[in-house]
């Protein structure tokens, strides 16, 4: 999921990590697969076959996320490279590779397009489409939507990469809100924060999702003023990858987002 602006985050546990990484049986007949972009990447390695796929995008392994195992085929994004590897089914997220995508069906190639989840619904449609696309067994469990968690009558920013707030309108305000959390950003989408209006008005709790890096996202976190005016921040570089992409694993989320801090 590849959206912009986009990154997510949390202290998780890896429950559930033996489905991701063992992945489901499939019809025999949809074999040959090769992944065009990141997200799709995970979604092959929780439930395709090994042996269906053919390769995965070249992006695998340029993003951190300890549970993919070492040594999976990667393609190298070129139109040549893949056409080599004689794929019988190429799939992507709506926004990556679009002039690849564009070239492969000229050539006669199967590529099927998978509209990112923009709300907790989309995730259950997202899920259910990518299974019928590979052909995954019938009993493939689609994942349901976390039970209900009480209201904390809290406002929680939950701070993306290059110190963007997280608003109304989008899956990362689904997760937050059915957590129990109220969104302290008002404005729909992404937005831009002002470090003067966060100090002036601020909110009850920072949740940021980066990786362990000098990005604008920990940095605008750790700023003193940040600092000074609440206590109550999380974030973690070894388990942001679940905000990276939505899909099944973003419900896991909505746990961890009422656990903490449960006020």
């Amino acid at each position: 999921m590849h959206r912009t602006p986009k990154s997510w985050l949390a202290h998780l546990t890896l429950s559930g990590l033996s489905l991701l990484l063992l992945g489901f049986s499939a019809d025999a007949s949809i074999k040959g697969i090769i992944s065009l972009d990141l997200c799709t990447d995970w979604m092959l390695l929780r439930y395709a076959d090994r042996a269906q796929v053919r390769a995965f995008s070249p992006l695998l392994y340029r993003y951190q996320a300890d549970w993919v195992p070492d040594g999976l085929p990667v393609h190298d994004g070129s139109l040549e490279h893949i056409l080599q590897l004689e794929p019988d089914l190429l799939i992507a997220g709506e926004y990556n590779a679009i002039l690849l995508r564009k070239r492969l069906v000229q050539l006669g190639k199967r590529v099927e397009v998978l509209p990112l989840p923009e709300n907790l619904p989309g995730i259950k449609n997202y899920q259910r489409q990518f299974l019928s696309i590979i052909q995954a067994d019938e009993k493939t469990v689609v994942t349901e939507l976390a039970a209900e968690f009480p209201r904390k009558q809290k406002a929680l920013l939950l701070l993306g990469a290059n110190g963007i707030g997280t608003g109304r309108n989008t899956l990362e305000n689904d997760l937050l809100v059915k957590a129990g959390w109220d969104n302290y950003i008002q404005h729909s989408g992404y937005v831009n924060l002002e470090l003067e209006k966060i100090v002036a008005d601020p909110p009850d709790a920072i949740y940021w999702s980066a990786p362990a890096s000098n990005s604008l996202a920990n940095l605008f976190a750790g700023h003193p003023a940040i600092r000074s005016i609440t206590k109550d921040s999380m974030s973690s570089s070894d388990e942001h990858w679940r905000w990276q992409c939505p899909g099944p694993w973003s419900l896991d989320l909505i746990k961890v987002l009422s656990a903490w801090k449960n006020i």
